[in-house]
């Protein structure tokens, strides 16, 4: 494995950290060091927001068209480089190729997908009670959006994080993953090499013991007007915390612990196939990963089977190996933290139907059945290649184990009877919920988040736009004016 040497990513430069710090990200699997990035101080977060503020007029004042047209050449870009997103994103999280690839592809269609935005940020015409008054209702760019995104999808997610705002107008700054620096970086070198312009975006990487003071010196900065944050729900409290105390309206997606709900009559054969897709993809590390299968105690022990098996033929391992399937964890810590889960799980009674072997940053497909209240894998998210079986009696049942959570993002129903499936989903506390389908699925122009603890606001098509624009009150007066003195 070779070393990539990163610097930050200001005002259309490649600079170093003012005060000439770096930090390493390791390979989960080999432990060699893959990248070398720059640490960046408070100051370094202030000269990108800074950058970013200087070029909004000029961002701002493009027409929709023009705004497309520089990001669809920025799509075209992104496609153009998935070798080198397959080949960084592997080195430094540990994922399979595949999964980066379609990172790539994802994250190339989100920005087509806010390429088309460009010209529906729509107002309204409303009628007004004074005479001669023209009253509408526009949207209007808000200024610096910035855009914290995590590692474990990461391209998706780091294109999510600034795809939309630069649609509506707005400039960026992209604090990048501590576990990815260089895949996150190479986002932005790709939408400075569309000719988006100097300081349209700008990507910040820090050492992570100093990830409290830049965020929290980004967030404070008078010039940024938005926030988004994508990652665990514990530090998703903090920036929401930091974002009320500056008054910055803040949009966060934050864990999830989804619920895939297997009904009486549903076909197993495709419930077995969502359930292992789901919760064994990437490992688990997905934020809508199925952590919960609430499956019918009728069918239960032949679905159960089923899955059993299935995970037992994909493999877990280092990505470059032969056989391997799933990758590995970010890293031996994840895997440890999973191990202590299901050893209470199974000291409290459950079963372990498939996997449950972890060596090092390698977890296998494991099936835990049984789970029940009194354990913490049945509320803890796992992140990891972990389904919980939770045994039911009936739809009611299911419903209340489905909503037993502080979690509400993605969740999925499976059913022969759609009519049924629907009432159920209708039900179930979720951002997202997909009848006979995974509860892993992402498109650009869906309106993605969650509830609960899951977060608020909406990523996607116009539901990105209204968080990422001002909606303001503007009248003309076209006639006379009747004032009381």
């Amino acid at each position: 494995m070779t070393t990539t040497t990163i610097g930050l990513l200001i005002g259309g430069r490649d600079v170093p950290a003012s005060g000439g710090a770096t930090f390493t990200r390791a390979n989960p699997v080999s432990g060699k060091v893959v990248t070398t990035a720059a640490a960046a101080t408070p100051a370094d977060a202030d000269a990108a927001v800074a950058a970013a503020q200087a070029a909004f007029p000029t961002w701002a004042a493009l027409s929709p068209g023009e705004r497309r047209q520089r990001l669809l050449k920025a799509a075209d870009l992104m496609d153009a480089r998935t070798a080198d997103f397959i080949a960084i994103g592997a080195a430094e999280i540990g994922g399979m190729p595949n999964w980066y690839g379609f990172n790539a592809m994802l994250a190339a269609n989100m920005l087509r997908e806010a390429a088309a935005m460009t010209t529906q940020i729509n107002g309204e015409v409303i009628p007004s009670n004074v005479p001669g008054s023209l009253a509408m209702a526009l949207r209007q760019p808000c200024g610096v959006v910035l855009g914290i995104a995590p590692w474990n999808a990461p391209v998706i997610l780091g294109t999510r994080a600034i795809a939309t705002p630069l649609a509506c107008g707005n400039t960026v700054v992209l604090k990048a993953s501590e576990q990815c620096p260089a895949t996150h970086r190479l986002i932005g070198q790709i939408l400075t090499e569309a000719g988006l312009g100097d300081g349209v975006v700008n990507v910040i990487t820090n050492a992570p013991a100093d990830a409290p003071a830049i965020v929290e010196r980004l967030i404070a900065n008078p010039a940024v007007r938005r926030v988004n944050f994508t990652g665990s729900t514990g530090v998703g409290r903090i920036v929401a915390q930091l974002a009320a105390k500056h008054l910055k309206p803040a949009l966060l997606e934050l864990g999830g612990k989804a619920p895939l709900l297997v009904l009486h009559d549903a076909d197993l054969d495709a419930a077995v196939a969502a359930a292992a897709f789901g919760g064994f993809f990437n490992q688990g590390q997905i934020c809508m990963s199925t952590e919960r299968l609430v499956v019918d105690a009728g069918i239960a022990d032949a679905f159960v089977d089923r899955l059993a098996a299935k995970a037992r033929t994909l493999t877990a391992g280092d990505p470059s190996a032969p056989g391997s399937v799933l990758g590995a964890l970010v890293n031996a810590q994840a895997g440890q933290r999973i191990k202590a889960l299901l050893d209470d799980a199974v000291a409290k009674g459950a079963r372990i139907a498939a996997g449950g072997t972890v060596d090092g940053a390698i977890m296998q497909a494991t099936v835990v059945d049984g789970v029940t209240h009194e354990m913490k894998l049945y509320a803890e998210e796992s992140f990891g290649p972990v389904v919980a079986v939770m045994r039911v009696d009936g739809d009611e049942e299911a419903i209340r184990v489905a909503n037993d959570s502080e979690y509400g993002l993605s969740a999925a129903v499976f059913s022969r009877d759609v009519a049924r499936a629907l009432t159920v989903a209708q039900r179930i506390e979720s951002g997202i919920c997909h009848i006979n389908g995974p509860t892993v699925h992402d498109e650009a122009q869906m309106p993605f988040g969650g509830v609960k603890s899951s977060g608020y606001g909406r990523f996607g098509g116009k539901s990105g736009v209204a968080e990422f624009t001002e909606l303001r009150w503007v009248t003309i007066q076209t006639g006379p004016r009747h004032y009381p003195i």
